[in-house]
């Protein structure tokens, strides 16, 4: 009798609608004029459209598809930063998501500041967070600027730092939008390493990526999203080998 897998996200039947202006106006004025007269005219788009598949622990699930495909919208919705219009996102267990590095950050505070801010953001406690503050720094390669305000850093040095937080903590469930581009080459290769330390030791991840070099040895399975809807989910190989950029 095969072992059941413990599944750590479900996706269900989850559907993205956006409301688009169909005549463009010129100005904020126009706008509200249009808007109080009843000649704004809108239409609905569908970023995603009756979306479903699971996620098992253990997993390394690619996500791919070309620009429009629904990629970014669905990992924010499983991270909870969207809410979908229709269907609903089952969770179990802490996820760090890696969509906008830095996006919690504070760019009047210093590193070392935003380290236990992001951290917090994160659900970490300030005891787990200085026990792993020497690993974060040393990994983040920010020693000398450590104690600056963020907004003296450059968008390589915020990524670096964002990424350092993130992956240090062991999250059970890790979702990442192409994150391996961190910093410089040398920083790339580490972050690299380390994603692959993490899915390794056991960690769920979720990966978009257009890279598919990248999908073929990082992932298990692949979830193939063309135009909103799923076109092809399954094992590496088998969507891999069906796909065309």
């Amino acid at each position: 009798m095969a072992e059941e897998r413990e599944l750590m996200i479900g996706v269900h039947d989850v559907s993205m609608r956006f409301r688009m202006e169909e005549d463009h106006a010129g100005s904020l004025k126009e706008t509200f004029t249009k808007l109080f007269s009843g000649g704004l005219k809108f239409k609905d788009f569908y970023a995603l459209h009756d979306v479903s598949f699971d996620v098992y622990k253990g997993d390394v699930l690619g996500i791919i598809g070309r620009n429009g495909a629904g990629k970014s919208t669905i990992l924010k919705i499983i991270s909870g930063i969207m809410k979908p219009t229709k269907g609903d996102v089952e969770r179990h267990g802490n996820i760090v998501p890696m969509l906008e590095l830095g996006s919690g950050f504070d760019m009047d505070l210093s590193g070392r500041e935003n380290i236990f801010l992001n951290g917090a953001i994160l659900g970490y406690e300030k005891k787990f967070l200085y026990e792993k503050y020497d690993e974060i720094l040393e990994f983040s390669e920010l020693h000398d600027f450590i104690d600056m305000p963020l907004r003296n850093y450059s968008s390589g040095m915020i990524m670096r730092l964002a990424f350092s937080i993130a992956t240090v903590v062991e999250p059970e469930i890790l979702i990442v939008d192409e994150i391996l581009a961190v910093g410089d080459e040398n920083f790339q290769r580490k972050s690299r390493k380390r994603m692959m330390e993490l899915m390794g030791g056991g960690t769920t991840v979720l990966f978009v990526s257009h890279d598919m070099n990248q999908i073929r040895e990082m992932c298990n399975r692949v979830v193939w999203l063309d135009g909103g809807t799923v076109r092809l989910q399954g094992p590496m190989q088998e969507v891999c080998d069906q796909y065309k950029l």
